[in-house]
């Protein structure tokens, strides 16, 4: 199960004014579930978006990319699941082109307004007939408050939903913000296997919206990790249709952090619903030089299977931290550094701290959340990657993946 994640229940996302949404069950890959989700776009919403950096990027993402650039006024999305369209080639493109066309016709706008994404496996051809045997079901049910369905959606090996809604007043006028998120394993950072998709009925320019949405995903879905694994499909979308006056300054601040909070908690809910995941850990590296030197560590540290591993099994064979710490390609003096398991002091000077108790260390890897602390005292910098453990079930998961 999930490591302390809450199932939201639906009457707690907010409808977002000038956002619609509507499923379906098209039979993608497994008969009876939600798979297809149409997010209409009221006129004059804007629309931006972060997507992987994976070479073989799928089908999807490559419109998505030329379409944002075009400054093409988006209208609709259209996400499926069970089929990622990647790996396919000119075909993908083609299929992809098709759903947008269909779904274009079906709203009254042109085929470039549509922004496709899909997410599931990989190498194989897009059922496109029955994406587009589903869209009439997608539009015959589009409304504000169906967040919760569109969540469903869009799950692949994700064991329950994932959304959030906040609310904040600015300028005297509430401005809501509702949130989801999918993605389970093949997560990594630019980005993870992963579609997020967070809207807000605020006005900002499009200039804003560029720089929040890089700002947003940086702050989370770029601090997660599950295996290492880069996907072909990973897109992170903002979405601003309100009709008010734009806004600038402290609002805009205001604005922002509400986003990267919503961004924040669905970025964990990945990690928590991690492929067999039984502990969720906060890997924190402080005291660093710059930033960057900070996210090696961390991310040397959360990707290690040895230490992972050991994690899941409540065992505190911390030198392998230590050894995780030494080969993430970073210049150290290991006799300044500091390591902590919460509050822990795990090593100093080089070796195991004086006053570490096995007990302790055993204490704290027993608990289900978990921060790992590592201080180089050697400036300022920090930063935060948040991961989980490898269980029996992570194998098994992604043995039986096709299946």
């Amino acid at each position: 199960m999930p490591v302390k994640l809450r199932i939201p229940k639906p009457e707690e996302l907010l409808p977002v004014a000038g956002v619609k949404l509507g499923t379906a069950r098209a039979n993608i890959k497994k008969p009876g579930r939600r798979d297809l989700l149409v997010v209409d776009l009221a006129e004059g919403s804007r629309v931006s978006g972060v997507f992987t950096k994976n070479r073989f990027c799928a089908a999807p993402v490559l419109l998505c990319r030329e379409r944002l650039k075009a400054d093409s006024a988006i209208r609709a999305l259209v996400i499926n699941t069970g089929n990622a369209n990647a790996g396919t080639g000119e075909e993908g493109l083609k299929r992809a082109r098709q759903t947008c066309s269909e779904l274009a016709g079906l709203l009254g706008c042109e085929e470039n307004q549509i922004l496709p994404f899909s997410t599931g496996v990989i190498l194989e051809p897009l059922p496109v007939d029955r994406i587009i045997a589903g869209l009439p079901q997608c539009i015959s049910n589009l409304h504000p408050g169906n967040w919760f369905d569109a969540a469903e959606a869009i799950m692949t090996t994700d064991i329950q939903p994932k959304a959030l809604s906040k609310e904040i007043t600015i300028g005297g006028r509430k401005v809501r913000i509702t949130g989801i998120a999918k993605g389970s394993g093949m997560i990594h950072p630019d980005m993870a296997t992963m579609l997020g998709f967070v809207a807000f009925d605020a006005k900002v320019s499009q200039k804003q919206l560029d720089e929040l949405v890089v700002d947003a995903a940086n702050a989370s879905f770029n601090r997660i990790t599950v295996d290492g694994d880069t996907s072909t499909n990973d897109s992170f979308v903002l979405i601003s249709s309100g009709n008010s006056p734009e806004i600038s300054g402290e609002a805009f601040e205001k604005l922002k952090a509400a986003v990267i909070e919503v961004s924040v908690f669905l970025a964990q809910a990945i990690v928590r619903d991690g492929e067999g995941a039984t502990k969720f850990m906060s890997i924190l590296v402080e005291k660093g030089k710059d930033e960057a030197e900070c996210a090696k560590i961390a991310y040397s540290i959360a990707h290690s299977p040895l230490v992972k591993t050991a994690f899941f099994a409540s065992d505190p064979n911390l030198g392998r931290i230590l050894a995780a710490i030494g080969y993430a390609g970073v210049d150290l003096d290991v006799n300044n550094i500091e390591v902590y398991l919460d509050d822990v002091l795990v090593a100093e000077k080089g070796g195991r701290a004086a006053s570490y108790r096995e007990e302790d260390g055993a204490r704290v890897m027993k608990q289900e959340e978990i921060a790992v602390r590592v201080v180089l005292n050697r400036g300022a910098a920090h930063t935060v990657v948040w991961t989980c453990d490898f269980s029996y079930d992570y194998v098994k998961i992604n043995a039986d993946y096709r299946s």
